[in-house]
């Protein structure tokens, strides 16, 4: 089904009579078993025998009310329309963060991820139509503006409050209309001139259905760091002045700078798929100096367009290097204009053609392997640019409740590699497999920041097993057994060493087992986590035994009338705990992070 923009689904969910409410949800689980069938821009599903739904999505995306159309007789005020809103995927806006602020989306953190690039890739169809790059005049003088408008604030404050109300009834609660005033919300915000707070919002709305439809690539810790993120946000935006407001608010578009001429050297392409709809591929390039840029392909789709795009030209130039081409070559930009992300544009005055690669062991990408490690994970920490050059020895495989990963010695660190997909259509788990029967073999690799207490990294890339002249991008090619050389030590011989870690996951999963269930889960009777909290201060973690005490409280606390009857629950006071506790789990885990990969605490 194609992208609904937000407004839409709130305006049919809104229309919709409180009897017809009560059956949005069970209207979505038929309307979203029913077959699809799509010609072009229209989508036709079969209701029933006699009955068609069609959304007509010009562009790839359903932008109006009236596009959706049902052939019952009691269109236009049908539940089907609405179930099928609520159920077809949320259009991303293309709202930018500053360059400096992680976007919680994806499997990655950085602005370059690729859950980020498929947000922008809007954008490059604005640039690409001529669209001027600069914000307009009233972006202009708000952003000189030094607090918050009351419509900010009031817009802040109603995305606050829906997304508060998501937490208090955890996934299991948040239904279609729950879901629907989030989105009216998050429009709302979007029309305030806050796309910052819609975007995140969106993604909130995102990660409940997935949750709810028992998508594979769900993560509920994804779901967690957008719900804080949505929180954080609307608490500070009211207070906030300067350039902090203009950070809360964000950017509708990424503005592309001019860059004159650039030369480029393929370094890997990885394939992107996200949960809102999203594929298709990206190429990492580097300049003489190390810096990093993109060349993106990214439209509505699923796997097959993602493992399609690694073979279709790249959009930039007259080049008619591939995304599979250009991880292995370069290319000789003129006219460049860039993001503030490392995007490159495709406008109409930029040139571009093939120009001679360079190995991952030869001037200039050696260069990114020799920055040494605990300052490449402080850099990813402090600012968001995830990626990870590594020199890596194979060990074999440690099995974790997730799931086999690969362990590598980095340095003298047990580094803990996974695969950045588990899509089956891809072939990163089988490259993972593959690479852990060549126990003892030294690569080098690219992967990408995994945060926690153990060093983890997501697997993008590493060279060639057999030919150290040549590499592959574990997203996009497979990998066989005869590219294997003799493994020089046992797999089975692979163990982690013993890590006497810090008990933060004591709080952790309450914050998320808030997400999950609501508030409920951590009011019910025993839950008070007593025992938890008396550990964390054992363990000199006396802030997390307080918040842990807190966020129970605040879970608990019922109110009641004169009668002894139960008052609503104070969904604002149970929200700020959490996102305390949220917050500072992020925090410590951060701090964490960089110590386990050797780093500086201060230094991240």
């Amino acid at each position: 089904m194609p992208p609904v923009d937000p407004s839409v689904t709130a305006e049919l969910v809104g229309a919709l009579s409180p009897r017809l409410r009560k059956r949005l949800d069970a209207g979505v689980a038929k309307l979203a078993a029913r077959p699809v069938v799509r010609a072009g821009d229209t989508v036709r599903i079969a209701v029933d025998d006699d009955t068609d739904l069609v959304l007509h999505a010009p562009g790839g995306t359903v932008t109006a009310a009236d596009a959706i159309r049902c052939g019952c007789l009691l269109a236009p005020d049908c539940l089907h329309r609405a179930a099928a809103a609520s159920a077809a995927p949320v259009a991303e806006a293309t709202a930018g963060a500053p360059v400096d602020t992680p976007v919680a989306a994806g499997a990655g953190t950085s602005a370059g991820a690729p859950a980020a690039i498929a947000a922008e890739a809007e954008d490059r169809r604005k640039e690409e139509a001529g669209a001027a790059s600069a914000p307009d005049a009233r972006g202009e003088e708000r952003a000189e503006a030094e607090t918050a408008t009351d419509g900010e604030r009031t817009a802040a404050r109603a995305v606050h409050d829906a997304t508060a109300a998501v937490l208090e009834a955890g996934t299991d609660g948040t239904g279609a209309v729950l879901q629907a005033e989030l989105l009216r919300a998050a429009h709302t915000a979007r029309l305030a001139g806050l796309p910052r707070a819609s975007a995140a919002a969106v993604s909130v709305v995102t990660g409940v259905r997935a949750a709810r439809s028992a998508d594979p690539a769900y993560r509920l810790a994804d779901l967690s760091a957008a719900v804080r993120e949505v929180l954080d946000l609307t608490h500070r935006l009211p207070r906030a002045g300067g350039p902090d407001l203009a950070g809360l608010r964000g950017t509708v578009r990424q503005p592309y700078r001019p860059d004159g001429s650039l030369r480029l050297y393929g370094l890997f392409s990885e394939p992107v798929l996200t949960a809102t709809g999203y594929a298709g591929a990206v190429s990492w390039t580097a300049d003489a100096q190390g810096g990093l840029y993109t060349v993106s392909d990214v439209a509505p789709g699923g796997p097959a367009r993602a493992t399609g795009a690694a073979d279709r030209a790249v959009r930039i130039g007259d080049t008619a290097l591939t995304h599979r081409e250009l991880s292995r070559a370069g290319l000789a930009v003129s006219g460049a204009t860039v993001s503030p992300t490392g995007r490159l544009g495709a406008g109409a005055g930029v040139r571009a053609v093939r120009a001679a690669g360079a190995s991952w062991y030869g001037e200039p990408l050696d260069r990114l392997w020799s920055v040494p490690v605990p300052e490449q994970v402080s850099r990813a920490l402090r600012d968001g640019h995830d990626l990870l050059f590594l020199d890596v020895t194979l060990r074999g495989t440690v099995r974790e409740t997730a799931g086999d990963c690969l362990l590598a010695d980095c340095d003298g660190l047990a580094l803990r590699l996974v695969t950045a997909h588990d899509d089956p259509a891809l072939p990163c788990r089988d490259n993972l497999r593959l690479l852990a029967a060549a126990g003892g073999s030294r690569l080098r690799i690219v992967a990408r920041l995994a945060p926690g207490p153990l060093p983890r990294a997501l697997l993008l890339a590493a060279e060639h097993p057999g030919d150290p002249t040549a590499r592959v991008d574990l997203g996009l090619d497979r990998l066989q057994h005869a590219d294997l050389p003799p493994a020089t030590a046992s797999p089975s011989d692979a163990s982690a060493p013993a890590v006497d870690e810090a008990p933060l996951h004591l709080l952790r999963r309450r914050v998320h087992q808030a997400v999950s269930g609501g508030r409920r889960v951590l009011a019910f009777p025993g839950s008070s986590g007593a025992g938890d909290s008396a550990r964390l201060r054992r363990c000199g973690l006396a802030t997390a035994g307080d918040l842990l005490d807190a966020l129970h409280t605040a879970a608990a606390d019922r109110s009641r009338d004169v009668f002894g009857r139960l008052l609503p629950a104070d969904t604002d006071r149970f929200s700020r705990a959490w996102l305390a506790a949220a917050l500072y789990t992020e925090e410590v885990e951060r701090a964490l992070c960089a110590a386990a990969w050797g780093g500086s605490v201060h230094d991240a």
